[in-house]
C-alpha cells in the first residue's frame, strides 16, 4: 500500500502541472533539429534546484519523455530526426508523410510512444533490482560485440545495396576516430586544428547529414515538400488505433527490446530503435514495404525509443550508472539534491523514488492528448508553409542548434561540409543513417575492443577474452544472424525465379 500511496502523490496539483509543462516543453524542444533530449534536460536542470526532490524529478522525467517523442515530428515531417533516437523513424515516417499520411504517422508515433513509455515505466517499477544485476554482467568485450551487432543491422536496414550501407558505416567509423582517442589520448586526424581535437560532434553530424540534403532537395525541386492532407481529415485516431491493434505484437516486442537495451549503460535509444526496426522488418509479412512508408516501421522505432526512458532509469537508480545520456544529467540533478543512488533509492528514499515513477506514468499518459494536439497542427503547418519560408527557417534552426551544442562555430562548418558530402553520397545510394550509426557506435566499439584486448593480453588469452564468455557468444550469434539472414532471404526469393528460368 505504501508504494501506491507514494505513487498517488504524483497526482498532486503542482506535480500534475509540472508534468504537463515538462511534456509540452520536451516535445517542442525535441522537435527542433539539434536540440536533443539531453540538451532539453540539461538546459532546464537549474530551474529544478529550488524544487522539492519529487517535483524536480517529475519535471525532468516529463521533459525527457516529451523530448524523445518530439524527435519523431521532425523525422516524419522534414526527414530530419529531432533526436538521435528518431533516426530509424525517418525510414518509414517520411515516406508516409510524402504520400499524404503524415497525420497518420504522427498519430501512430504518439500511440507507440505512449505504449513504449508505459512498458518502460512498468519495468522500472517491477524489475529494477533484477535487471540491474544482469546489466552488471556486461563487460567491455560485450559492449564491443553489442556495437558490432548495431553496425551489422545495417545489412537489414540499408535501402537498396547492403554494400553501400557498410560503406556508409565505414565512413561513420572513420569520422568517429577524429580527435583524441577514447583510450590512450592519442591525437588522430586533427591535421593541426585545435577544433578537431574534440572530434566530430555527433549531433552536428546528424544535423548536417540529414538536414542539409533535405534543404538542397527542397531548393532544387519545384514540387511541394509534402502532399497536403484531404479536407476535413483530422488526427485519424481511429485509423491509428486499428493499425496499432494489427501491430500489437510488434509494439510489445519493440517495447521489450527498448527496455532491455536501455538497461545496458550507454547503449541508448539509437541502438534500441534500430534493433526493434530490424526485428519488425525481419518478422513482418510486409517486409518488402519497409522503407516505403510501412506503419509497422514507425510503430517499432517509436515504441522502442520511448521504452528506453523507463529502462534507462533502472541502472541509474540501482547502480548509479546512467543508462542513457539524459539519465546522466538527471543523475547529476539527483546528486545536487543530496541523494545517493543505489539500494538507498528503494529503501531510505523510497518515497521520492516511487513518487517519481508515478510521475513518469502520468507524463507518459499525458503524451497522448498533448502529442496529438501539437502533432495535428504541426503537420498542417509544415504542409502549408511556402518553401520560401520553410527553407530559411530550417536552415536557421540547424545553424543555431549546431552552434548551441558546444558554442563552437567550427561545428557549424563541419555540419555544412558533412551535409554537402552526404547529399553527394546520397546521389550514389549511400544513405545518411549508416554514417550516423557508425559515428555513434564507433567510440563504444573502440573502447570495448581496446579494453577487451588489454584484459585478454593480461590474462594470456586475447581470443578467450573475446570468444570465451557466454554473453559474448550470444551476441556474436545475433551478429551472424543479422548478417546471414538478409542474404538467405535474398537467396530464397531469387531461387524460385532462377529455377523457373533454368526450366
Amino acid at each position: 500500500m505504501d508504494t501506491l500511496s507514494f505513487m498517488a502523490a504524483a497526482l498532486s496539483p503542482i506535480n500534475l502541472m509540472l508534468a504537463i509543462v515538462g511534456v509540452a516543453a520536451g516535445i517542442l524542444i525535441g522537435a527542433l533539429p539539434g536540440l536533443s533530449a539531453t540538451m532539453a534536460v540539461a538546459v532546464l536542470v537549474p530551474v529544478t534546484f529550488g524544487m522539492p526532490p519529487e517535483a524536480a524529478l517529475i519535471m525532468l522525467g516529463a521533459i525527457y519523455t516529451g523530448a524523445i517523442y518530439g524527435g519523431s515530428y521532425a523525422a516524419i515531417l522534414v526527414n530530419t530526426p529531432g533526436t538521435p533516437s528518431a533516426i530509424a523513424t525517418t525510414f518509414d515516417g517520411f515516406p508516409m508523410a510524402k504520400r499524404g499520411d503524415g497525420d497518420l504517422a504522427v498519430t501512430l508515433s504518439t500511440l507507440s510512444s505512449m505504449i513504449g513509455g508505459l512498458v518502460g515505466a512498468v519495468a522500472l517499477l517491477t524489475l529494477a533490482p533484477l535487471l540491474a544485476q544482469i546489466a552488471l554482467k556486461f563487460g567491455p568485450v560485450e559492449y564491443f560485440w553489442l556495437a558490432i551487432f548495431g553496425l551489422t543491422l545495417i545489412s537489414a536496414l540499408s535501402e537498396g545495396s547492403t554494400l553501400k550501407g557498410f560503406i556508409g558505416a565505414g565512413l561513420g567509423l572513420l569520422l568517429s576516430t577524429v580527435g583524441v582517442s577514447v583510450i590512450g589520448a592519442d591525437i588522430r586526424y586533427a591535421f593541426g586544428s585545435q577544433f578537431l581535437l574534440g572530434g566530430v560532434e555527433t549531433i552536428s553530424a546528424l544535423i548536417g547529414l540529414y538536414c542539409i540534403p533535405v534543404l538542397i532537395d527542397l531548393v532544387a525541386t519545384p514540387s511541394a515538400h509534402l502532399e497536403p492532407p484531404e479536407e476535413g481529415r483530422g488526427i485519424r485516431f481511429g485509423e491509428g488505433l486499428s493499425l496499432m491493434w494489427r501491430g500489437k505484437f510488434n509494439a510489445l516486442r519493440s517495447a521489450i527490446i527498448g527496455t532491455a537495451v536501455a538497461i545496458l549503460p550507454g547503449a541508448g535509444g539509437s541502438i534500441a530503435s534500430l534493433v526493434s526496426y530490424s526485428e519488425a522488418r525481419r518478422t513482418s509479412p510486409r517486409s518488402d514495404q519497409f522503407g516505403k512508408g510501412e506503419p509497422d516501421g514507425v510503430i517499432a522505432t517509436e515504441t522502442a525509443n520511448n521504452a528506453t526512458v523507463g529502462g534507462g532509469f533502472i541502472p541509474t537508480f540501482v547502480l548509479g550508472i546512467p543508462g542513457t545520456p539524459p539519465d546522466a544529467v538527471i543523475l547529476g540533478a539527483l546528486l545536487v539534491q543530496g541523494f545517493r543512488t543505489g539500494p538507498e533509492m528503494f529503501t531510505t528514499n523510497v518515497g521520492v523514488t516511487y513518487t517519481f515513477i508515478g510521475g513518469l506514468f502520468i507524463a507518459t499518459l499525458l503524451m497522448l492528448p498533448i502529442g496529438l494536439l501539437i502533432g495535428r497542427y504541426a503537420f498542417k503547418s509544415i504542409v502549408s508553409i511556402p518553401k520560401a519560408l520553410l527553407v530559411p527557417s530550417i536552415a536557421f534552426m540547424t545553424i543555431i542548434g549546431t552552434y548551441a551544442i558546444r558554442n563552437n562555430p567550427f561545428d557549424v562548418v563541419v555540419m555544412v561540409v558533412l551535409g554537402v558530402v552526404g547529399w553527394v553520397l546520397s546521389r550514389y545510394g549511400v544513405k545518411p543513417s549508416p554514417i550516423v550509426l557508425g559515428l555513434i557506435l564507433g567510440p563504444i566499439a573502440e573502447q570495448g575492443f581496446v579494453q577487451g584486448y588489454l584484459m585478454g593480453n593480461a590474462s594470456g588469452s586475447v581470443m578467450g577474452a573475446f570468444f570465451g564468455r557466454p554473453l559474448s557468444l550470444a551476441i556474436i550469434a545475433l551478429v551472424l544472424l543479422s548478417v546471414l539472414f538478409p542474404l538467405w532471404r535474398a537467396w530464397r526469393t531469387r531461387s524460385p525465379k532462377e529455377t523457373a528460368n533454368g526450366h
